[in-house]
């Protein structure tokens, strides 16, 4: 086997795996460094997806776009695994299960406003200035600012499969709009409700990183063997991610022998979705373990919180940043006033529509909710923390704790999305009937989310 430079397929993951890391270290170096970048909040991995498109895009480094778009799609299922496999923690603020039905519903009804804002969109362009405009392609809105650049990247990808010209890029460029948005308008939102007087902004470093667990927890990932705890971790992970592979062909090979019109449309979207079934496999797994574990058949808790959410964040550091460096620019060329127009009222929507449902759900704490689910809903969890802590630094609210169970009950109330994504992508036709199933989808979310009430107990009185 020849081992020099010029096997290209034995050096490549390597030199593109390289650019990853050249591109966040430097996105660490500049946020601690520069001052104006570090006021702004952007994530470190999205700076470094900024910074490896503008290499790029100025001919400093080739890059295997291909990979970059693997990468992407295999990094959000494997940070959901690690993030499924860890053990619950009991919290000490509130029902736990019933706040986080709540920030579930919030989360999915604000996929559903967006959506819908999408479609409108785009069904108008195509029926006036844009006749060629993918009518689908509104969808994109929720999946961009709502879920972020994993499925952004798959959906894009899909919809480009079915005939929309850039749709895996104009899919990208979305998501990469909406950190923007989460970092930028979220500070702006900030220092508004400042002046104004609602809000105190507290003192913090901004480089904090949010730390809910602990190196040494005797209850966790008591591993005696001769083997390193974090090889066990990614060993659980990518067992799980093997099953899910198995899980998913099983499914979509049964599909296509049963009708090959059914699976040209719903195969794309179980493997587009495919982190779902990764995240019901890893808690599958979880919850047998314990069982076992209660039983006295194992006598070890394998799992380590701490390691499995180190993991999922090096997962979803290296997604971002693979995201946004295979956004192609040439793509989109074409489509900048349905980019413009997508990015502007998600933006608006997303604020106006957590205003609302946020003051039915958190109560006591509903700024703290609020400008927590909008940094979520519009870039990604971390987004959420990194605003969050300007008004809690110390993270004494639930508000936090909302974001990570809500998502989880958000994977559930969200199944009808996967259905809605493929509907709309059969026809033009079919996007009238997506945007009233979306609408009326929307409706009774919203009715749940104040038919069950706001959270009554007082955090603070805890």
């Amino acid at each position: 086997m020849d081992y020099s430079a010029a096997n290209h397929q034995l050096w490549n993951v390597i030199i593109q795996m390289g650019y990853i890391a050249a591109v966040l270290l430097i996105a660490i170096s500049l946020r601690q460094t520069v001052k104006p970048i570090r006021k702004t909040m952007l994530p470190v991995a999205v700076l470094g997806g900024f910074i490896l498109l503008l290499a790029k895009e100025i001919g400093v480094i080739k890059l295997d776009e291909n990979m970059l778009s693997a990468l992407t799609y295999h990094g959000i299922a494997l940070g959901f695994i690690a993030m499924s496999l860890r053990n619950p923690v009991q919290r000490e603020a509130g029902d736990e299960s019933k706040v986080g039905f709540r920030s579930g519903a919030v989360i999915v009804s604000t996929y559903m406003i967006q959506g819908v804002t999408g479609l409108i969109i785009t069904i108008g362009l195509a029926l006036t200035v844009m006749p060629n405009m993918f009518r689908a392609a509104g969808l994109l809105l929720p999946m961009g600012f709502g879920q972020g650049p994993g499925q952004a990247n798959n959906i894009g990808a899909s919809y480009q499969s079915l005939g929309f010209e850039g749709g895996h890029s104009f899919g990208l460029s979305i998501a990469a709009a909406g950190y923007i948005v989460a970092c930028f308008v979220g500070v702006i939102i900030l220092n508004v409700l400042r002046r104004s007087g609602e809000l105190k902004l507290a003192e913090v470093n901004s480089l904090t990183v949010l730390r809910d667990d602990h190196i040494g927890d005797s209850e966790d990932g008591d591993v005696a063997e001769s083997i390193d705890k974090l090889s066990v971790q990614f060993a659980m992970i990518i067992i799980v991610y093997l099953a899910t592979y198995v899980v998913t062909a099983g499914i979509t090979g049964g599909i296509a022998k049963l009708s090959e019109g059914l699976a040209g449309t719903v195969n794309t979207l179980l493997w587009g979705f495919n982190f779902i079934i990764g995240s019901a496999l890893a808690i599958l797994l979880r919850v047998i373990l314990e069982k076992l574990r209660k039983r006295g058949t194992i006598k070890r808790r394998y799992q380590d919180n701490y390691l499995l959410n180190r993991l999922s964040g090096a997962f979803f550091d290296i997604m971002i940043v693979a995201g946004i460096g295979c956004i192609d620019i040439e793509d989109i060329r074409g489509l900048v006033l349905p980019f413009i127009l997508l990015v502007v009222a998600g933006t608006i929507v997303t604020w106006f529509h957590l205003r609302w449902v946020c003051r039915a759900v958190y109560g006591d704490y509903y700024y703290e909710g609020l400008i927590s689910m909008y940094g979520m809903l519009t870039g990604t969890i971390s987004s959420g923390v990194l605003l969050l802590r300007e008004i809690d630094p110390q993270l004494e609210t639930p508000a936090a704790n909302n974001l990570v169970v809500g998502s989880s009950f958000g994977i559930l109330l969200g199944a009808p999305v996967l259905i809605l994504v493929g509907l709309a992508a059969k026809s033009p036709a079919m996007c009238f009937v997506t945007l009233g199933l979306a609408a009326a989808y929307l409706l009774i979310l919203d009715i749940l989310i104040f038919k069950v009430g706001r959270h009554a107990k007082d955090y603070r009185q805890k």
